[in-house]
């Protein structure tokens, strides 16, 4: 099964094309909206009641929360020098 791009993915993309400072990078967060949906989905998954497609959008969502704490990690590390 396909897994449909996630408008978060959609948030990080807009982000990264506005040339964003290795500042900007540390401060980044998603909206609102996609915070509380991965809240949802998490809280979901702990009582076991998630579905196999709201499986696949918490990996996904997971897997961008991962790659934002690469970018901010070689941010962090840029401002250090």
């Amino acid at each position: 099964m396909a897994v449909q791009r996630l408008a978060a993915w959609e948030e990080v993309d807009e982000f990264l094309t506005s040339t964003p400072t290795p500042q900007q990078i540390i401060a980044f967060r998603l909206s609102d909206a996609s915070q509380q949906r991965l809240s949802m989905l998490l809280e979901k998954n702990r009582r076991g009641e998630i579905s196999l497609a709201e499986t696949e959008e918490l990996d996904q969502m997971l897997a961008i929360d991962t790659f934002m704490g690469h970018l901010k990690a070689r941010a962090f590390k840029k401002l250090r020098k």
